[in-house]
């Protein structure tokens, strides 16, 4: 098939390279345009860009994909369908109505559970057990339209927000030719969405703080789901004054504590709850590199005794 593929950040690159592999005639890539990273702010592309252009294929980066120009070039194109992995950008009724057999995203979730900017994340902060991705055509509405394959994945004690995005970019790129094929065969099975939709907006700087006063049932799932980025933190009081600590990895315990919520407890990276005791397993101080705790205790920054705010 001749194919659009849009899509912007790393999750999205093994579906573009799975189509590729599979045989389709990739005619343009569409990403979001470069955005400035690294401390020298330079103005870099996105996984996708980079990989599409690895390749040889053309890569278009619109502001807007609503500008009347970006449409029309688009419309200019001769393709089959078009396949969307977390693109990042709204599409009008122009764009998905123009490719003859429609538009197709795959997106990281049970849906209609976990529409929106950021399902990874929020499956693991609500204590899912279970998630997946899953192949629907696009319609206007958010996440909205009906389902053509699924893909489900069990989430463990030991998954990260990194750690499922992994399972479900390998098992979505796998499902994107089979439901690819179905659609050019005319024999896809669309079905549409049941149940009460949850929205998973975007993760504020905010949001990912620590409240210490929370259970440490509740407390595991927000730094597992905010882990690599970005990144779960509270704020660790030094010498210097307060510094903010990044969690990367806990872990449950069934001790109990009546300390004060945040305060470090004998035996390894303990820390008290509202409700229970959790175990920091990997942290990230403010400028530093990522670190198992032995090695954080070892700098003498947290005693027992101590509180993390």
């Amino acid at each position: 098939m001749r194919l659009a593929f849009m899509g912007t950040p790393e999750f999205a690159v093994r579906a573009l390279a799975e189509l590729v592999a599979s045989g389709h005639d990739i005619v343009c890539v569409y990403s979001q345009p470069p955005a400035p990273k690294g401390r020298g702010h330079v103005l870099s592309p996105s996984p996708v860009h980079s990989f599409a252009e690895s390749l040889g294929i053309e890569v278009r980066t619109p502001k807007s994909m609503k500008a009347p120009e970006a449409i029309a070039d688009f419309q200019a194109l001769d393709i089959d369908a078009a396949i969307v992995v977390a693109y990042g950008q709204i599409l009008k009724a122009a764009v998905l109505d123009h490719p003859p057999l429609g538009c197709f995203n795959l997106h990281a979730s049970l849906l209609p559970r976990w529409r929106g900017a950021a399902p990874i994340q929020r499956a693991i902060m609500a204590g899912d057990t279970h998630t997946g991705v899953e192949v629907m055509r696009m319609s206007e509405g958010l996440d909205e339209g009906p389902i053509i394959l699924t893909g489900r994945v069990e989430i463990t004690l030991d998954d990260t927000a990194q750690s499922l995005h992994d399972k479900l970019a390998a098992l979505g790129a796998s499902l994107l030719p089979v439901a690819l094929a179905a659609i050019e065969r005319g024999g896809a099975n669309e079905q549409a969405q049941v149940g009460e939709p949850t929205y998973a907006r975007k993760i504020t700087p905010e949001e990912a703080r620590i409240d210490w006063n929370r259970p440490a049932r509740d407390l595991d799932y927000h730094i597992r789901g905010l882990s690599p980025f970005p990144g779960a933190w509270c704020l660790l009081q030094t010498a210097k004054g307060e510094q903010r600590l990044k969690v990367l990895m806990s872990r449950l315990t069934e001790e109990v504590s009546a300390e004060t919520p945040g305060t470090r407890l004998l035996g390894g990276l303990k820390i008290a709850t509202g409700d229970g005791v959790i175990e920091l397993v990997r942290i990230q101080r403010e400028g530093k590199a990522a670190q198992d705790a032995a090695d954080f205790l070892n700098g003498g920054l947290l005693n027992p005794g101590d509180i993390l705010l």
